[in-house]
């Protein structure tokens, strides 16, 4: 397992320090343990120096960790992420071992470890990770404690199921503990292993779940009595049952994004749970009834939710590669035309996006030729240009030649020669997840990060100067390390911004237009459509510091 690891370790760590911080989220969640460190508050979490409940504090507290022992580099806040995508990767290889054997074990971790969605999201600092690690944990440690039914069974695998349910809770909230209960509630009920039950340590398991889960959200509840109605009601069950949040999708929404982000293994997730709950009759332990009912759980809840965003079904992943290498192993002991329709399928796709991939590096001169042709689309297709992320020709080719490779090997191998379409699956995806952070993330990076005009915000500011953001941009408080005035859409600091009188931190039109006039220097940074709105009302006219992507940053002097 060391040597699986170092190996499939390489895509989650590599380069980690490389891009800038990306708005919102890395900001985000690099700039409240950045404040926990500096005010030595680790139970009620800021965000521009006002409170912020949305999320519980363990990926805080991970990153103030890190932060602290590795100085305030990108690298030390992204790592804790980075880790738990590993760790789940880890996870996932030794609950496929317990349960099917190594073969499948290995698998499923390359599964994990090569699908470019999985990796690529533990390498942005999310809480979902964290969340799908301590819940894989959780659920692993459950199925494998379930095994010794019967037997002289040992305390631990029940108690570590106690554990990371208490660490689920604090990574992300109830979700955490309503998550497996519901799912061993339905395994329970479809396979009829009531016994299981008294195996389960409940008193003793729950008093531990407490003793770890309950004091944080005591003693925040205590020092700040707005925190419940906030944290429980508004984060909870008016984010599922309510637009609030403005993140509304349709039910389908997560089908294309688990397509794209399992990719190439998404093409074989229908044979797999069908295989699972075909043979639940047949499998003694009815593991894969628990993995299915694992997915389909989850999958459902937040696909009935209404705020809906990409990393959510994360949590799903690790049951996902254990069912697919499971029946990618039972094919290599000589079933291959089991797999024959999806792996032409998935052939089929890969070279499409191959193509795609060729087609996207000469984006420009394609551009140009259909605006020859369809001088209607010249302006829309220009657009697209400046706002598209730029790839070289190189790299485009390279990714194509990737896809390609990919999907000829699964179409001639499909039905025939199983264990040559997996490994040549294997190796191009590994080859994709190592090299797309430097190929397609940097461009992302540098268009959405503030950190070239946060930094030079930081240089040109004295103790006097007040620098603006237009809308939360969190980057521009992480890179400046200090308080950042806010105008216009407040978003998530909305809740905090009410707490106590922060009217002078929040200026509204008319108050930043007085600040600008008056003595006090003002740096501003926001985008170009909005300097373009603002312009006829700024007096004196402004002065353009510097040009990033988007963003435009404004001086009064």
């Amino acid at each position: 397992m060391v040597i699986l690891a170092f190996v499939l370790g390489i895509p989650f760590f590599q380069f980690l320090g490389g891009l800038p911080l990306i708005d919102p989220d890395e900001g985000r969640y690099a700039e409240i343990p950045r404040e926990m460190v500096e005010q030595g508050d680790f139970v009620t979490p800021t965000l521009n120096y006002v409170k912020y409940f949305e999320k519980p504090p363990l990926l805080y507290w991970l990153n103030a960790v890190s932060l602290k022992l590795s100085g305030l580099t990108e690298q030390a806040a992204r790592f804790p992420s980075a880790l738990c995508g590993l760790l789940t990767m880890l996870a996932t290889y030794i609950i496929a071992r317990r349960l099917y054997g190594r073969r499948t074990a290995l698998i499923a971790a390359a599964i994990l470890g090569t699908a470019a969605g999985f990796v690529l999201q533990s390498r942005i600092i999310l809480t979902d990770m964290l969340l799908t690690f301590c819940l894989t944990a959780a659920l692993g440690a459950f199925i494998i404690a379930s095994q010794r039914e019967g037997r002289r069974s040992t305390a631990g695998p029940w108690y570590a199921f106690y554990l990371f349910c208490a660490l689920a809770v604090l990574a992300k909230g109830l979700i955490g503990i309503v998550f497996p209960a519901g799912i061993i509630f339905f395994y329970l009920l479809l396979s009829g292993r009531w016994k299981l039950l008294g195996e389960m340590r409940i008193p003793t398991g729950l008093t531990l779940f407490l003793a770890l889960a309950a004091p944080w959200f005591v003693v925040v509840s205590l020092r700040n009595p707005e925190f419940a109605r906030f944290f429980f009601i508004h984060e909870h069950f008016e984010r599922f049952t309510s637009t609030v949040h403005g993140r509304y999708q349709p039910f389908w929404f997560f089908l294309p994004v688990l397509a794209a982000t399992l990719l190439p293994w998404s093409f074989f997730i229908p044979g797999a749970l069908k295989r699972a709950w075909r043979d639940r009759h047949h499998d003694d332990s009815q593991a894969g009834l628990y993995l299915l009912i694992w997915t389909v759980l989850i999958f459902l809840f937040f696909s009935k939710s209404n705020s809906k965003l990409v990393p959510y079904i994360l949590p799903i992943f690790p049951p996902l590669a254990i069912l697919i290498a499971n029946r990618i192993d039972r094919v290599l002991d000589g079933q291959g035309r089991e797999l024959k329709l999806a792996s032409i399928l998935l052939g089929m796709t890969l070279t499409i996006l191959g193509i795609a991939a060729l087609a996207y590096a000469r984006l420009p001169e394609l551009a140009d030729l259909l605006a020859g042709v369809l001088p209607r689309l010249s302006d829309p297709l220009h657009q697209f240009i400046n706002n598209a992320p730029a790839v070289t020709a190189a790299g485009g080719t390279f990714i194509a030649a990737l896809f390609l490779i990919q999907g000829i090997a699964a179409m001639v191998f499909a039905g025939s020669n199983p264990h040559r379409m997996v490994v040549t699956l294997c190796l191009c995806s590994f080859l994709l997840v190592i090299f797309i952070p430097r190929l397609i993330m940097v461009p992302i990076a540098q268009a959405e990060s503030s950190r070239p005009l946060a930094l030079q915000a930081r240089s040109l500011a004295g103790p006097q100067t007040r620098i603006v953001t237009f809308g939360p941009q969190q980057g521009v408080s992480w890179y400046t390390q200090r308080r950042i005035m806010v105008t216009d859409k407040l978003d998530e600091l909305e809740f905090g911004s009410k707490q106590g009188d922060q009217s002078a931190w929040f200026p509204d039109q008319q108050a930043l237009l007085r600040m600008w006039e008056s003595d006090t220097p003002v740096l501003i940074i926001l985008k170009k459509g909005e300097l373009d709105r603002l312009l006829p009302l700024l007096h004196p006219a402004p002065r353009i510091m510097g040009e990033s992507g988007r963003r435009r940053l404004i001086s009064n002097r």
